[in-house]
């Protein structure tokens, strides 16, 4: 069984909220009701799962997908770190904006 495609899979689904996240704070610059605790468990994951790539890297027999499955990690750590600077930058802001 091919365990990396469900890890890809995994990531694109984890992946798909954080986009509309980070167009929601730029439009509205009003990011009441995110976490920056959540985030910062998130990215921890990601670090892990990029850990975990570089240490336990596929054989060179594996799959164009299963070679480059690492990148989908740093996509996602870098979609959740601007998640969390809008955070920073956003948070003093009482009302969205319209």
């Amino acid at each position: 069984m091919e365990t990396w495609l469900f890890e890809a899979l995994m990531l694109l689904a984890f992946g798909f909220s954080w986009p509309a996240s980070i167009m929601k704070s730029l439009r509205t610059r009003y990011v009441r009701g995110k976490s920056p605790a959540f985030m910062m468990i998130i990215l921890t994951g990601y670090i892990c799962g990029i850990t975990h790539k570089v240490l336990n890297p596929p054989p060179e027999t594996a799959s164009f997908l299963a070679k480059n499955v690492i990148w989908l990690y740093v996509m996602l750590f870098l979609l959740v770190s601007t998640d969390l600077v809008l955070y920073v930058l956003f948070r003093k802001h009482t009302e969205p904006r319209q």
